[in-house]
């Protein structure tokens, strides 16, 4: 035994809140985010201690809060750390673990309990853990004996980080973190992933090799920058068009002439969809689930067998032939999946040259925008922002109807650039820009939300005047819940009860916190406010006044309408 695992295994008697935390620094947290409470004070004692290693996080809301973690989750690859008490906080908490689920995100979040001797009698604020959270969290339990935590808090990281990456919940009742131990440190966690086979990427070629117009998709959680590279040498190896699934699209420089698009709701050139569904012989899917956007509701690939000859490599198993029945599955992190596919020979005579040229000169087409009703112009704005926007910063995202905007026109340069929710939640954009800003401080970070979204999350304003987080917010201002009003226009048209918003002056709102706000209502204001923004040295707002006529950045409210009444087709987004 060396002297480092010696020292590491030897015990010393602390309170279980004190090895919680030693806990974190052997797994190499450096960032929690959190609501206190009073249930696990022990734990933010400890965290006082800390030495400078731990950033504590004090957030407005356990949402948010929640939200930050499970950003820093997908910025990092390492487990986002959330601490919230009880029930209120659980509940609270729950969007950030649902987001972690469906994005396949690796986070922890630390739930302060009941005294383990009042359970199950209702006590104040009590929660069951498991059966809360059994349902999104790869793993959900308590921790009710403080010997146990460092193994607890190992096996955490482990299934945060392998296979799928995803959430785990861990309860920490108030009377295991007093208690003291004598429990010894556990060594740093190792990610375990699955490599593909020999016989399986020699498969794999053989049906590259006999395809006419194949596409490959990327998606999915569990990319590192080395897995996005040897992907890329894959990529352009032989030719493939490759298009992102929602939220990914920051997986291939959409630069590159191999990139086609973004297969999403709003983003999408029109023609991709009809080629998947018709043209596509080959589908290789990297990463992603073939779920319900992914595939434009099971339509572009039709389960079970699908009539393309489906290739799907993915790092759980267990998602593999769940939905669709592949000629090829391959259970493979990103990394060994990417290495094993980078060495493969590259198909020498490809007859899809063309059909790769084609898809891109499509994405290219889809990249300007149409007439616009009112004075600020949305899509010349975001083609504005991208060609303003320094190569190295990073763009968040909320949900909502503005975003089919910035999915069609704003192009994502680099690994870890576009950082949003895949499962659609609002609120989501200003804490993943807070979360970025303070694990990056250097890199210029902006969020792009709707009026409605800012309201679920703009309070988070107060964390980064406090944090000195000097992120940009560009909120889109119409005075509707945007996406709710498009499908209400096509089912019921005319009809638009609970979609009207009443919003405050969104720059006077920013200013109250001591953050920079400015107004812009016509789109030859926007780049000038823009710059303002990202050198004002403090946290910024800029409220985009939108028509809310302009419902998406291909058709009108009214066009949208009269098309419903008609029976006439039309592209909603």
């Amino acid at each position: 035994m060396t002297a480092a695992q010696a020292a590491s295994s030897t015990p010393n008697r602390r309170s279980g809140g004190r090895v919680l935390v030693d806990q974190l620094r052997i797994h190499g947290a450096d960032m929690a985010f959190c609501v206190p409470g009073e249930s696990f004070l022990d734990a933010l004692d400890a965290m006082h201690d800390a030495g400078g290693w731990l950033k504590l996080v004090t957030c407005r809301h356990e949402a948010t809060a929640s939200h930050m973690a499970e950003a820093h989750g997908k910025l990092t690859g390492r487990p986002g750390i959330c601490f919230v008490t009880r029930g209120p906080g659980a509940a609270h908490a729950m969007i950030g673990i649902h987001t972690a689920f469906q994005d396949s995100t690796p986070m922890i979040l630390f739930v302060g309990q009941i005294e383990r001797a009042t359970r199950d009698r209702e006590a104040f604020q009590e929660i069951d853990i498991k059966a809360m959270f059994g349902h999104t969290a790869k793993w959900a339990s308590d921790i009710d004996d403080p010997a146990r935590i460092p193994e607890l808090i190992s096996r955490a990281f482990h299934v945060a980080c392998s296979g799928r990456p995803g959430p785990v919940v861990l309860g920490l009742p108030e009377d295991m973190l007093t208690e003291r131990t004598e429990a010894g440190d556990a060594a740093r966690y190792r990610i375990v992933r699955p490599a593909p086979a020999p016989a399986q990427m020699a498969h794999l070629r053989e049906i590259l090799a006999s395809a006419k117009r194949p596409i490959a998709m990327l998606g999915g959680g569990g990319w590192t920058q080395t897995a996005v590279d040897g992907i890329r040498g894959f990529i352009e190896a032989n030719n493939l068009p490759a298009m992102a699934s929602f939220r990914c699209v920051d997986l291939l420089d959409n630069d590159h002439p191999n990139y086609i698009g973004e297969i999403s709701a709003g983003g999408a050139p029109p023609e991709l969809p009809k080629r998947i569904r018709e043209g596509c012989d080959v589908l290789l899917v990297v990463g992603a689930r073939l779920g319900e956007f992914s595939t434009h509701g099971y339509t572009l690939v039709a389960p079970p067998k699908p009539r393309q000859r489906l290739i799907h490599v993915y790092a759980d198993p267990d998602e593999l032939g769940r939905v669709y029945q592949g000629e090829l599955l391959i259970a493979s992190g990103m990394e060994e999946f990417a290495s094993a596919a980078a060495a493969l020979p590259a198909v020498e005579r490809r007859p899809w040259d063309d059909w790769t040229r084609e898809a891109r000169r499509d994405y290219e087409r889809n990249q300007t925008p149409g007439p616009c009703p009112g004075a600020f112009d949305l899509g010349q704005a975001i083609k504005q922002f991208t060609a303003a926007l320094s190569e190295d910063a990073v763009v968040t995202i909320d949900s909502g109807n503005f975003g089919g905007w910035v999915q069609r026109f704003h192009r994502a340069r680099r690994f870890r650039g576009f950082i949003g929710p895949a499962n659609g939640t609002m609120g989501y954009g200003i804490p993943a820009a807070l979360a970025v800003k303070l694990a990056e401080p250097t890199r210029p970070v902006v969020a792009w939300v709707g009026d409605g979204g800012f309201l679920m999350s703009g309070h988070e304003l107060a964390t980064a005047v406090q944090y000195g987080a000097n992120i940009v917010v560009l909120v889109v201002s119409n005075g509707i819940y945007g996406t709710i009003r498009m499908h209400q226009a096509r089912a019921y048209p005319g009809r638009y009860p609970g979609t009207e918003l009443s919003n405050p002056d969104f720059a006077a709102f920013a200013r109250s916190f001591g953050a920079h706000g400015e107004t812009v209502e016509r789109t030859a204001q926007f780049l000038p406010a823009l710059e303002r923004a990202l050198t004002a040295g403090k946290p910024a707002v800029v409220e985009l006044k939108q028509d809310p006529e302009a419902i998406s950045s291909r058709v009108t409210l009214a066009q949208l309408a009269e098309a419903t009444r008609t029976g006439t087709p039309i592209l909603a987004r």
